[in-house]
């Protein structure tokens, strides 16, 4: 929301089509608001508000809102059960007005669109609604508001709802959100509601009718619904940074204190929307012997584009419906582009979603996965020397550590493994794959909490680490195709007092032996079966590097009893092993799941 050359703030303009619609049975919610926050995690979570944090605000935290508020509360402030207001760092509006006066019932259920624009170089925020698609001619709303003063350089856009004592539906069926430069002379009732869109849809590139038309014509709408009843509040927030669709350059982050190692997330490239004739042409119109990739839901083209040069084209499978914005490319999209930049994470170069086709694109990585160059027995197959493995493994630890501890919001990847590590030209290993849904993961790779309970962690991702530093040692599959298991294997030949007999024989002994004998040991240590004992990423590349001492690991491998919550399955599931004197884990319960 900076702009580093000029030291001002982004204006913003904001279109989206929403309805509310009440319970039969309960009183009405108290409304939902349109948001811009400091931060995310401040949302209230009692007592209504529409979601939003409540009178008393951090003084580190701002926000700004465009409220429809649907219940009356004197208390802070209210007109009345059916007024639009702006919210500035505070529940209590800066500025509201009765919306029947103007024709629009918030309680009709009827849709309703709302445009939104600031302009700094004005200081000046209006506010449009109506039931039609076409933007009312008068504003609703017109203030005189500095919100430069409210935003710092990202912020999360997005929108929250809650309901109090009461129960009601909110609707968001389309939006876009852009910033923009604004100047002193520019016209201002001129609104830039069309180019780059945050939200994209399917229909998006040929809507251009009313909703009942799309209805006819059975466009696939996609809606977003947030139901919410009784002192239950849920808060829907699309987290994005607007930075990735601005037209100005991204100021680079300033870590004060830090030394030059620890420069590895300051922004290098801003993603770009790309036209599909353009990614269509890259990829010689998703020719199949461009094919490079496939996975569950989505096919990698290798492709060429004039700007950037060799590409890897992310084509995600059209889908038959987009419920609650939560689909593989939304997933991936909006990770990927909350500013992740790490020098081992696979970088998001531009992305399309226009008619039904949804398309990420990334830097392309020329040796492709680890697992196909770790796992190819053919006689003109790469052999790693112990010196790329190594730098392999310390790069997927930089990227898990930067994620799990350096991120603004923690980021759990859900589904760490060796075809999901790509390499550049010299072997550097880079982490992709965001599109995973729960429950991801692959077998041989899960932890065994995550199989009965479904629910990823930071330590699930520790446990994925763990299988790969194992694999990359010693050369084998997490689980061969006579069936054994690469952990269970090295922790045999721990318990035999062979541990370094797991070195991958391809390496013929050249590699240092108190290098394998680390990572060895710390796979083991992240694979222990007891999560509370897993180290954290960031331990764990101390240890590789020989900074920290080598991990206390019982001889046989630890027994952890899984017990079912439900009565009908309480037995209890022993993960083989057996324990060691001194080594006690105790039990830890999670509940069953579909997974065998």
């Amino acid at each position: 929301f900076l702009d580093p050359k000029t030291n001002t703030t982004a204006s913003f303009s904001c279109r989206f089509s929403f309805s509310i619609i009440p319970s039969p049975l309960c009183a009405f919610g108290d409304g939902f608001a349109f948001l811009i926050t400091s931060n995310a995690d401040s949302f209230g979570n009692d007592n209504g508000y529409m979601g939003l944090p409540g009178p008393v605000l951090s003084p580190q935290d701002s926000f700004f809102a465009v409220e429809f508020d649907t219940s009356f509360d004197p208390s802070l402030g209210d007109i009345n059960g059916n007024h639009i207001g702006i919210d500035i760092s505070s529940v209590i509006s800066f500025v509201s007005v009765d919306a029947l006066s103007r024709g629009i019932d918030l309680k009709s259920g009827r849709h309703i669109t709302t445009w939104i624009e600031y302009r700094d170089s004005l200081k000046l925020i209006r506010v449009w609604a109506g039931y039609s698609q076409i933007r009312p001619p008068s504003p609703l709303i017109i203030a005189q508001i500095d919100l430069s003063k409210q935003f710092k350089d990202y912020m999360h856009v997005g929108f929250s709802a809650a309901n109090g004592q009461g129960s009601a539906i909110y609707t968001v069926d389309r939006w876009r959100f852009k910033t923009f430069e604004s100047y002193p002379s520019g016209n201002p009732i001129d609104v830039i509601d069309e180019g780059d869109c945050l939200t994209c849809y399917p229909e998006d590139a040929g809507y251009n009718g009313s909703y009942s038309d799309v209805d006819k014509r059975k466009a696939k709408i996609a809606e977003t619904a947030l139901e919410v009843g009784g002192l239950v509040t849920f808060v829907f927030t699309v987290v994005a940074i607007v930075g990735i669709i601005s037209c100005f350059l991204i100021k680079k982050k300033r870590h004060d204190g830090r030394s030059k190692e620890d420069h590895v997330c300051t922004v290098q490239r801003v993603p770009m929307r790309l036209a599909l004739t353009d990614i269509k042409q890259a990829t010689l119109g998703f020719n199949k012997n461009r094919i490079v990739g496939e996975g569950a839901s989505a096919t990698v083209y290798k492709g060429s584009l004039p700007s950037g040069g060799a590409v890897a084209v992310k084509r995600f499978e059209k889908p038959n419906r987009v419920e609650c914005a939560r689909n593989p490319f939304t997933t991936e999209f909006a990770t990927m582009a909350g500013c992740l930049r790490h020098k081992n994470l696979v970088q998001l170069q531009g992305w399309c979603c226009e008619g039904n086709e949804l398309v990420l694109v990334y830097e392309y990585l020329p040796n492709g996965s680890l697992d196909k160059i770790l796992h190819n027995n053919s006689s003109s197959s790469i052999v790693l020397s112990w010196e790329k493995r190594l730098n392999i493994v310390l790069g997927v630890a930089s990227a898990l550590s930067y994620l799990h501890e350096e991120c603004e919001r923690q980021i759990i990847h859900r589904d760490v493994k060796a075809c999901n590590i790509l390499l550049d030209a010299e072997f550097n290993a880079k982490l992709g794959d965001f599109e995973a849904t729960i429950p991801a993961g692959t077998m041989g790779y899960l932890a065994p909490e995550y199989v009965y309970s479904g629910v990823p962690s930071e330590k699930t991702d520790v446990y994925s680490f763990g299988v790969v530093a194992l694999e990359v040692a010693a050369g084998k599959s997490p689980v061969d195709n006579d069936g054994c298991v690469i952990v269970d294997w090295v922790w045999n030949l721990r318990k035999k007092g062979k541990l370094l007999d797991a070195a991958d024989f391809r390496l013929r002994g050249k590699f240092n032996r108190k290098e394998m004998e680390r990572m060895l040991m710390v796979g083991l240590s992240c694979v222990h079966p007891n999560h509370e004992k897993r180290p954290s990423v960031k331990e764990a590349a101390r240890i590789l590097k020989g900074e920290a001492p080598l991990p206390l690991l019982p001889v046989k491998k630890p027994t952890v009893n899984i017990r079912s919550v439900f009565p009908e399955a309480s037995e209890l599931i022993d993960s083989g092993g057996d324990h060691s004197p001194g080594f006690d884990d105790s039990l830890w319960m999670t509940p069953r799941s579909r997974f065998s």
